[in-house]
């Protein structure tokens, strides 16, 4: 099951049956992840706190509606960056911040290893090499990869070209496949001696 799939089936359990356990296992799951991306925008945790508050009373106040969302991790993110914007404007900030900027101040976000069996030390160099990756291209690289956005649906929320999404992976899988081959090529190396 995918997580798009999971968050679906917990939508239906909080539309259709008024689940609270539902509604807290979804907060559960995406709490963090919303938090950061909010705190990206806002440089603020108190803010990206409330904005996660926020996005999970609608979650509450629409949830019927939201039983309909084919793409909710998607939908998760686009909320939450409209309510940062609708933030930053009546804070009269907006003027000031340029997207850029905002993607440069992305936290670390856990790589997730997809479930491949490999070592710690060889996870930890990989989670390394993600966050040496420049901020946009980090950022783009980890809703695709740990959130299983498509390039489409990380264009349409980071207000980017599909063809900049492409260009920014090439760049972030380029860089983790040196990474990997020269640790390899190493790990190679101490095997013969």
């Amino acid at each position: 099951m995918t997580e798009n799939d999971e968050i679906k089936r917990l939508l239906s359990a909080i539309a259709f049956q008024n689940d609270q356990a539902a509604y807290k296992e979804l907060f559960i799951l995406l709490h963090n992840r919303l938090k950061q991306f909010g705190y990206a925008i806002l440089k603020s945790n108190e803010e990206a706190e409330e904005l996660v508050s926020d996005i999970f009373i609608k979650v509450w106040e629409k949830k019927e509606k939201l039983t309909t969302i084919e793409s909710p991790l998607l939908y998760f993110y686009t909320t939450a960056k409209n309510l940062a914007f609708n933030r930053l404007q009546k804070q009269k900030r907006l003027q000031s911040l340029k997207p850029e900027e905002w993607l440069m101040q992305v936290n670390s976000i856990y790589l997730n290893p997809e479930e491949l069996m490999m070592t710690a030390e060889m996870l930890n160099k990989i989670k390394r090499a993600v966050n040496d990756l420049p901020p946009r291209c980090k950022l783009i690289f980890k809703l695709v990869k740990e959130d299983g956005l498509k390039y489409r649906e990380v264009a349409e929320l980071l207000q980017l070209s599909v063809k900049t999404v492409e260009a920014q992976m090439a760049i972030a899988l380029r860089r983790l496949g040196k990474c990997m081959h020269i640790e390899l090529k190493t790990a190679a190396v101490r095997s013969l001696h």
